[in-house]
């Protein structure tokens, strides 16, 4: 078993890795849009009380995917090596569409299987996260 941490992605939010590999198979942690070493979240605009007022989906979409592909990166696979894709968001009716396309134009020559489901709330306040499997020395 091998522990992978990307010196690009942003910290996780409690104590897991970025991801783990077994066998031929790399899990990775649920990734968000965040930033490495940075508060703000990109698309993000919060209240005093760190409450979400504000969010452009189509901005957190390019970072989550930006941050997916730099924890690849750091584990040894790529786009290629994904097999199944997670998604969660927080306001299906209102953020599929655009998720949806821009999910397209990431994954179009990939096209690993993918469930997306909402949810009420993510760890932090974002509104995507996904959760990968990549399949290595295939």
């Amino acid at each position: 078993m091998s522990i992978y941490q990307s010196d690009k992605a942003p910290e996780p939010v409690g104590l897991y890795p970025h991801a783990r590999r077994v066998g031929n198979l790399l899990f990775l942690s649920g990734v968000g849009p965040r930033v490495k070493g940075k508060k703000e979240i990109p698309g993000v605009t919060l209240n005093d009380q760190g409450e979400i007022v504000a969010y452009d989906i189509e901005a957190q979409c390019h970072s989550v995917f930006n941050n997916v592909k730099d924890i690849l990166e750091a584990s040894g696979a790529g786009w290629r090596h994904l097999v199944d894709v997670t998604v969660f968001l927080t306001n299906m009716k209102d953020d599929f569409g655009t998720f949806n396309r821009i999910y397209a134009e990431y994954f179009e020559d990939v096209q690993p299987c993918r469930t997306t489901v909402e949810v009420n709330a993510l760890p932090t306040p974002i509104a995507i996260e996904l959760k990968c499997i990549a399949a290595l020395d295939f």
